[in-house]
């Protein structure tokens, strides 16, 4: 298959789908904008694309929590299709608001032994929106879209991105399986990283997740917002690279089914 197919999942809010199905483009797939209800109407739809990709925004305001209503929809009404969509060996990304959306439909992580979530993502430390560039550094080739991939220079903007895990337990599982694929990086060189390094937090200055199978990533850095060069905030003082460090994520998906 020469030029895979992504299905970019928006709803009400979604704000940054043309900004992905760009990069999908760019990095040589063949992308398409649908709406929830246009899937919940056809579930079967999604069989013809062989990447799904949750875009970044505020679906639906981000009423009652960060990612909430939609995944709420996925959970109730999408999670069977969801399932075997990644059980046929296809991908899924999730990119912030998208990240929100997989780990509170269940789709990214496990629920814990007591059947609460093993995870979530949840207010800032700082109690505000952050909205900044952030170094990252990538560990381990669990995860299909961060193959080959050891540091990019991304930025956020969110105000629910700390990542806090169930129990210390359940963090150390996630680790121990190499499932803590992306983290924020100081900038000093210190071996963890100090607001604003890690703009919200998060616990073992996680930045992204992974599955177990590797074929689903959530990450709340925007990858599909620094795909060109002219992209980088100091592009004209010569501190960009010949392309922007998202594209790499893209090219990962793509290649992946080439």
């Amino acid at each position: 298959m020469s030029q895979p197919r992504i299905l970019i999942l928006r709803a009400p809010g979604t704000n940054c789908d043309v900004e992905t199905k760009a990069a999908f483009e760019l990095a040589g797939g063949q992308a398409d904008r649908v709406h929830v209800n246009r899937l919940l109407e056809n579930p079967a739809l999604i069989g013809d694309y062989q990447i799904l990709c949750v875009a970044g925004g505020f679906s639906y305001g981000d009423d009652v929590a960060a990612g909430r209503i939609l995944a709420n929809q996925i959970r109730h009404h999408l999670a069977d299709v969801l399932q075997s969509f990644r059980d046929d060996g296809k991908l899924i990304l999730g990119i912030c608001n998208g990240f929100q959306v997989l780990i509170k439909s269940g789709m990214l992580l496990a629920d814990a032994d007591d059947g609460q979530a093993a995870a979530t993502l949840t207010w800032n430390d700082t109690g505000k929106f952050e909205d900044r560039w952030v170094q990252l550094a990538a560990s381990g080739d669990k995860s299909v879209f961060l193959r080959d991939i050891e540091q990019m220079y991304l930025p956020i903007a969110h105000a629910e991105g700390k990542f806090v895990s169930h129990d210390d337990p359940t963090l150390d599982a996630l680790r121990d399986s190499g499932q803590l694929v992306l983290s924020y990086r100081s900038q000093s060189g210190a071996d963890t990283a100090a607001y604003p390094d890690n703009p919200n937090g998060s616990q073992h200055d996680v930045a992204g997740v992974c599955d177990t199978t590797g074929r689903v990533l959530g990450m709340m850095p925007h990858p599909e917002r620094y795909v060109d060069r002219t992209q980088h905030p100091r592009w004209t003082r010569g501190e960009a690279g010949e392309v922007g460090d998202g594209l790499k994520v893209f090219e990962n998906a793509v290649a992946y089914f080439a």
